[in-house]
């Protein structure tokens, strides 16, 4: 079976990627990233705003182990074929239970492999790439493939802090639109001792009960303005 991880930019690297350039000190000036700032972009568009965020048929919704939410702005137009699959996936159960397998300080944490291992998918067929130019930035979510480009399956990763190395490199599909402090709180560690997990994974159209006691489900209003400013300083 082969890997599905982040593959390493180095020529001639081995098929498992090596952490040594996302361990280097970051070269570029770090700020937050702000979910509904405009990029100009000579081939699509990619703002994100409070009335695209409203969009339920295009909300995932992530329950992690650790106590927090995760809405991710799925957006169709920077990779519709990606985009399907995450949504088909999650309506499965596919990443209900699965961990974050991989995950670096200071720069992405990784999931959606069903073994745990970084080497495993989901009985899909692999996907074409949809390489676009829409920045990897802090919240960014993108598929991990193998270093041949057409080899996306199921595993994604969430952007710690801005990476313009894996632009154009990686299917950039979607971004954390509230809770990215859940997500900086993903257990680090490849894998880690203790993983963090998906506890449940719906999209927001399909009004899934909270897995947990005490958890709120979120509904099509919950996704606010609000919620934007608070991750986009996270």
């Amino acid at each position: 079976m082969r890997f599905r991880l982040l593959a390493s930019f180095a020529l001639g690297a081995a098929l498992v990627a090596t952490p040594a350039f996302a361990q280097e000190k970051e070269k570029e000036t770090v700020k937050p990233y702000k979910v509904d700032r405009v990029v100009s972009s000579s081939t699509i568009p990619y703002l994100i705003d409070a009335d695209e965020s409203h969009d339920p048929e295009n909300v995932l919704v992530l329950y992690l182990s650790n106590g927090g939410r995760v809405a991710i702005r799925l957006m169709p137009a920077w990779a519709p074929h990606h985009v399907e699959r995450i949504k088909t996936l999650a309506r499965q159960g596919f990443y209900d239970g699965l961990i974050f397998h991989r995950v670096i300080d200071g720069f992405m944490a990784q999931t959606g492999d069903p073994t745990g291992t970084g080497q495993g998918g989901s009985k899909l067929p692999d996907l074409d790439a949809e390489f676009n130019d829409v920045p990897h930035g802090r919240g960014t979510v993108s598929m991990a493939r193998t270093d041949e480009p057409n080899t996306a399956n199921s595993q994604f990763f969430i952007v710690f802090y801005p990476r313009s190395a894996l632009d154009r490199k990686y299917t950039n599909f979607g971004r954390v639109i509230s809770g990215m402090d859940a997500v900086d709180r993903v257990v680090r560690g490849e894998p880690p001792a203790h993983p963090t997990k998906i506890v449940q994974a719906s999209i927001l159209a399909d009004h899934k009960p909270a897995p947990v006691a005490g958890a709120e489900a979120p509904a099509p209003g919950a996704i606010t303005a609000d919620m934007l400013n608070h991750s986009a300083t996270h």
